[in-house]
């Protein structure tokens, strides 16, 4: 059986809305959740899967003003000294000479971070009184914050002898971290922020040059080394700052 169209209508259905609907906020919500919770995760636990990574920070560096001194003024074993802790100059006796000391420390960049120390000593000697060789201790507060929050007292050594007696040393040296294991990289680390020198001990022992700087070395984490570089054979010292690689774990 044949079938016939009687009746037709076209229908024409049309749906309008500006931009600013309740649609396109759920679509750019929708996106936004898409994209940059992820980019945040990864961005945050600096890579998936990491254990151990390494970056460059310049370390917050100032100086303790504390400081240990020892003049050899003959090859037998004489001596001269001076420091800022009392209960050394006690134990010295009349073998304390006290030194004009000039000390300054300088922001080249302007970046709120110390990049230079000027440490001048200057000895008073008599006529018949002569300089073989120096020790020099120095204290230095170390502080790290981009990455591992890390805080140390730490400490500069200068060691120079000579057979023969000389008027002046100069010493320009860097300094630098020497890392045995990684950092953590949550709390904050103070294990090391203690005094590299006991300066309120009575004893002797205290101020030993080989106990100091066994104590010092052998700490399991980190310490400060300078290298220095001797021009002139007594008494300025420059001393600086510099950039480090921090491992963090």
């Amino acid at each position: 059986m044949a079938i016939y169209e009687v009746y037709s209508h076209p229908l024409l259905v049309r749906y309008r809305t500006s931009i600013c609907s309740k649609a396109t906020l759920f679509l750019f919500i929708v996106l936004v959740l898409t994209y940059i919770p992820p980019l945040l995760v990864a961005y945050r636990s600096q890579g998936f899967w990491l254990k151990q990574s390494t970056y460059e920070e310049q370390p917050d560096v100032h100086f303790r003003y504390e400081a240990l001194f020892i003049a050899l003024s003959s090859t037998s074993g004489d001596y001269l000294a001076w420091s800022t802790f009392q209960g050394f100059n006690n134990l010295v006796g009349d073998k304390l000479r006290i030194p004009l000391i000039s000390a300054q420390e300088d922001d080249k960049n302007q970046d709120g971070k110390m990049d230079q120390l000027n440490f001048t000593l200057e000895l008073p000697l008599l006529s018949a009184e002569n300089v073989f060789g120096v020790q020099l201790f120095l204290t230095f507060s170390y502080k790290l914050y981009r990455m591992s929050t890390f805080v140390m007292q730490s400490m500069v050594f200068i060691q120079h002898s000579s057979p023969v007696p000389g008027a002046k040393l100069f010493i320009n040296g860097d300094l630098r971290l020497q890392q045995r294991q990684p950092l953590g990289h949550q709390g904050l680390d103070t294990t090391y922020n203690v005094s590299v020198i006991n300066g309120t001990s009575p004893f002797a022992s205290s101020y030993d040059l080989t106990n100091i700087l066994l104590t010092y070395q052998n700490r399991n984490g980190e310490y400060l080394k300078i290298i220095i570089l001797i021009t002139e054979n007594l008494n300025s010292y420059c001393i600086r700052p510099m950039y480090c690689y921090i491992s963090i774990l």
